[in-house]
């Protein structure tokens, strides 16, 4: 059976009609038949022609799902991510699911707490029940605390997973998630200076609400997106 390093390995990347092998645990799988393997990368994040050994280990499914392909050779050498530092690389080897999972755990508390500040002020207005605008208040300020970690670990998996390359999701998730942050922070401070809230009519008020409804169609944004890298949509 042959047998591939690093360098011959690379060649077979399924770019310019060549067929799609990786490396795993030592072995060589040809994912050549997958469609989801199709533009020689996996998901948008994992590419052919590497040793993706480590990147099983964090993906939701397990490795037996390789037995389906045709183990094509073997791999001579264990090679490690040389772009990501040595500490962070250590980290990741022995706790493999941060490669994938934190920023996809922290990133729905914001968003939750981004929508939910329009839904409870609209109820206030309706019943101009006071416990509800309170709520949508502290929904503001839970959305702008988880905001920051659900940030942090999403610079982490781009740097891990996508090795910071510049994709046009990515981008637009940068950009919105600070756009969010700050019409989330505003919206926030705009109602602390009026500790008893505002009267619905006051200008003050509509402004609010407005900020509030502005927060839902800003996180549908960066909802797709994120949600296009982790499932990609059919022929992207």
């Amino acid at each position: 059976m042959k047998e591939f390093d690093s360098e011959s390995l690379s060649t077979f990347n399924g770019k310019d009609g060549q067929p799609c092998y990786f490396a795993h645990g030592g072995r060589v799988i040809d994912v050549s038949g997958s469609r989801l393997w199709k533009t020689g990368v996996h998901m948008k994040r994992h590419q052919a022609g590497r040793d993706l050994t480590l990147d099983i280990k964090a993906a939701p499914h397990g490795p037996d799902v390789l037995d389906r392909y045709p183990h094509v050779g073997t791999f001579a050498e264990e090679t490690k991510r040389h772009d990501l530092p040595a500490p962070l690389e250590t980290m990741l080897e022995r706790l493999p699911f941060l490669r994938r999972h934190p920023h996809p755990m922290a990133v729905h508390f914001p968003m939750a707490f981004s929508i939910a500040p329009a839904l409870f002020y609209s109820l206030y207005l309706i019943t101009m029940v006071k416990s509800f605008e309170t709520t949508a208040l502290h929904c503001l300020g839970a959305s702008i605390l988880f905001l920051l970690p659900a940030v942090i670990t999403g610079f982490l998996t781009w740097r891990i997973n996508y090795q910071a390359k510049t994709m046009r999701a990515v981008r637009i998730k940068i950009r919105a998630s600070f756009i969010l942050l700050a019409v989330a922070l505003g919206s926030f401070l705009l109602r602390l200076q009026s500790p008893k809230g505002f009267a619905a009519a006051s200008w003050e008020g509509v402004i609010y609400f407005l900020l509030l409804l502005a927060l839902v169609p800003i996180v549908a944004v960066i909802g797709w997106h994120g949600g296009s890298l982790t499932f990609p949509v059919e022929g992207e």
